[in-house]
């Protein structure tokens, strides 16, 4: 194995109170592409810095080879004193680095280089960051969450140039399949504590798991051990005669070990707060239109969005996404078109900004608005601190300014607030940013058995394959399309072409042929199912299930001859619950025969 060109070693360091990083290594070779991990707060962000040499830890080795270069992107770019982008970026180079490696970049990451940093969106100062770390090529590429506010096709490409470089890479990130495509070993911090596996970190959940299996094992089995050894000083022969020194030191030694053992961080707990149910009908479009100047964003597109629906949008920053958003959820009216929502809608919103929040404000302020110590959650009173238990904050952050917060603490305050309020419509804007492994897939779990409707913007394609029914995505020229299924389903339907290569391809295709010499075009009778039929005969007899499932303990419950007696109006709400059960599997089956027959039709 080559020699590292970066070591860390019995690396520790506290702010106080229990130690952030308690003997933590980290190693790197030439072309070593290695994934940081942990939950947010665990000191990631921290021993990166220390491999870059910007904290100096309190005990440890720290290694660097003498000849080797070191980039560290930071999660917050400070581009202050620079008058434009290209001036920021070349300020980053050494003398014998090619100043054509910087424009390149700039060109692949949609960039100029004229830019004021003054003017960056959050997504155009990341991408600036990023170029001036990779213009060097550096022996070592540290990267503390390259892909936030990056749209999907940037990602891609990154994934792409990562995986090229010869430079060793150590990367923090949320999002999975980007670590998935990148990584060949994977470095969990944990309690203060590194352990490595190398393998990528497509290995690392079923690791980490039997990992925290067996220290649990572990922990029962020297509890076991001091029981049996506290019962042999009381109780033995030979305690009776003469008390045994050494045991009573081992017996001392197994408590101290048992009661300073730091169990597996807690794992936030996510419900959402139910509303009334909405009308079947969620929201309809029909040939909206939105231009902003000659720019036009979004024309011609039309949708229907029903109850139990989980809608996707995806594409490039600027393609117009926030702003469908907010026509279809009624924010924002449309040039042209027409948008009506349905009835009994209650809408809660996850702005993507962040920094909407007064960081002034204290974390319990924010979660009840000020209205004393009480919220309520699901129809029931709950104290703020008990909540923000749920969502993984200590009971003395409840006086907390929010300034103080790390960016993954900030994400679950946001998700706190939103999930406190009754909502049958979920919209969530960029839903995981900054959120750590555990806590996105409980937001994972939570989206897909949403009981109402959500649409949420994503750049994240394991997160939207989890859990969306449908994608819409912008196809060039202010036209959008709706694909069912995931985003590896949509770009199926299209071919498995990435964002990028579409766009430009549709750019063509549109200069070809005009939209009315398309309608105008025969259409032959279908040979096949459609994608969308396909997906909703395989999915309804898991619902047709679930929806029988429901019936039955429905029936069970109004069986009991002391229900009516004990709570009538509960008797008569049980009745009304399976009377509309019964009306949605009569409806499901219905469905299913009718695309089952017409399988048939096509196939014989």
């Amino acid at each position: 194995m080559a020699p590292p060109l970066l070591n860390l070693d019995g690396i520790k360091l506290t702010f106080g109170g229990t130690p952030l990083l308690d003997g933590a290594a980290l190693s790197a070779s030439a072309g070593e592409k290695i994934a940081l991990v942990g939950r947010n707060g665990s000191g990631k962000s921290t021993l990166l810095k220390i491999a870059a040499g910007m904290i100096e830890p309190q005990d440890g080795e720290v290694f660097r080879q003498p000849s080797a270069t070191v980039r560290y992107l930071p999660q917050m770019p400070d581009m202050d004193g620079f008058a434009t982008v290209r001036a920021y970026l070349e300020a980053g180079l050494g003398p014998a680095d090619d100043p054509h490696r910087a424009t390149y970049l700039m060109e692949h990451l949609g960039l100029t280089g004229e830019e004021r940093p003054s003017d960056l969106s959050g997504g155009e100062a990341r991408r600036a960051a990023l170029a001036r770390v990779m213009a060097p090529e550096p022996d070592i590429l540290l990267l503390d969450e390259p892909t936030n506010h990056l749209d999907l096709s940037v990602i891609e490409w990154l994934e792409e140039e990562l995986a090229r470089t010869s430079s060793a890479v150590i990367l923090i990130s949320h999002d999975r399949r980007f670590l998935e495509r990148v990584t060949r070993a994977t470095v969990w911090l944990d309690r203060g504590q590194t352990r490595r596996l190398d393998k990528g970190f497509a290995h690392f959940e079923e690791w980490r798991d039997r990992v925290l299996e067996e220290e649990e094992r572990e922990q029962h089995k020297l509890g076991r051990q001091i029981v049996r050894e506290e019962h042999w000083l009381r109780y033995g022969v030979t305690a009776r005669r003469k008390r045994n020194m050494r045991r009573l030191g081992e017996l001392q030694t197994m408590r101290q070990r048992f009661r300073s053992h730091r169990g597996a961080e807690g794992t936030a707990t996510m419900v959402a707060s139910d509303a009334a149910e909405s009308g079947k009908l969620v929201i309809e479009a029909k040939g909206i239109d939105k231009s902003f100047g000659d720019l036009t964003v979004v024309k011609g597109f039309s949708t229907r969005i029903q109850r139990g629906d989980r809608v996707g949008l995806v594409g490039p920053n600027g393609a117009g996404k926030t702003t469908l958003l907010k026509m279809l959820t009624g924010e924002l009216a449309p040039d042209a078109g027409t948008v009506r929502l349905g009835v009994n809608l209650e809408i809660a919103t996850l702005d993507q900004k962040r920094e909407a929040v007064d960081p002034a404000e204290t974390l319990a302020h924010y979660l009840t608005d000020g209205r004393g110590e009480n919220l309520l959650v699901n129809g029931e009173q709950r104290h703020v601190v008990s909540y923000m238990k749920d969502f993984l904050f200590k009971p003395e952050q409840a006086r907390t300014p929010v300034r103080e917060l790390s960016g993954g603490e900030r994400a679950r305050l946001l998700l706190a607030r939103v999930l406190a309020r009754p909502a049958n419509l979920l919209v969530l804007d960029e839903p995981t940013n900054d959120l750590d492994m555990e806590t996105l897939e409980l937001l994972q779990e939570l989206v897909a058995g949403f009981a109402g409707t959500v649409i949420l913007v994503s750049h994240d394609r394991d997160f939207l394959d989890r859990t969306v029914t449908s994608v819409i995505a912008p196809e060039g020229s202010g036209r959008w399309i709706e694909y069912a299924g995931g985003y590896s389903d949509m770009l199926a339907q299209r071919g498995g072409s990435k964002l990028e290569d579409r766009k430009a391809r549709s750019k063509a295709e549109a200069a070809e042929v005009s939209p009315r010499a398309e309608q105008a075009a025969p259409k032959g009778p279908a040979k096949k199912l459609s994608f969308k039929q396909k997906f909703a005969l395989d999915s309804l007899p898991k619902k047709i299930e679930a929806v029988t499932a429901s019936i039955a303990r429905l029936e069970n419950n109004i069986a009991d001859p002391a229900f009516y007696e004990r709570d009538p109006v509960s008797f008569q709400k049980t009745i009304a619950a399976l009377d509309k059960e019964r009306t949605t599997l009569a409806a499901l089956e219905e469905e299913w025969l009718e695309l089952e027959m017409l399988r048939e039709e096509m196939e014989g």
